[in-house]
């Protein structure tokens, strides 16, 4: 059975027992805690002290959620949508991912490669693979731009 979390003391350990895990944003952070049954003042109370004190910090925490998602092969689009669904405003996100030193066109590459390593052979297999690159998190634009540098090799 869980410890109950109705002291400050205790929602700041379940709090950093968290923070042990992995980086959290503050509105995320919040959320896990109030299922935990934390109750909101205190949740408020604890999040801020530690913002505070450097524990909790959303620009850390986009850096390593942004890299993460980028090893994993994930694109900005997709990236950007992670993020904004757990809180962080998406001017921080446009500016984390605008600071961000990835190479989005040779990840998107990197990806095909894995996943397909040939060009289509006929609309019905293009559409397949634009979809599944799509999901992924990449720009029309992009993939579109990985097809033609593809088709210029393949030749």
């Amino acid at each position: 059975m869980s410890t109950p979390l109705d002291t400050p003391a205790a929602v700041r350990r379940a709090a950093m027992d968290l923070l042990a895990q992995r980086e959290h944003g503050q509105v995320e952070l919040s959320r896990k805690l109030l299922r935990r049954g934390a109750a909101p003042e205190l949740i408020e109370q604890a999040v801020q002290r530690l913002a505070e004190e450097g524990l909790l910090d959303e620009g850390r925490y986009l850096e390593s959620f942004i890299a993460s998602r980028a090893r994993a092969g994930h694109g900005a689009l997709r990236i950007r949508e992670e993020l904004a669904q757990r809180g962080l405003p998406r001017e921080a996100i446009a500016a984390a991912l605008q600071a961000a030193e990835v190479d989005w066109q040779g990840l998107l590459h990197a990806l095909w490669q894995k996943r397909f390593g040939q060009w289509p052979a006929d609309a019905r297999e293009r559409a397949k693979q634009a979809r599944f690159l799509a999901y992924r998190g990449y720009s029309a634009e992009q993939i579109n731009r990985l097809w033609r540098g593809a088709r210029g090799t393949d030749d």
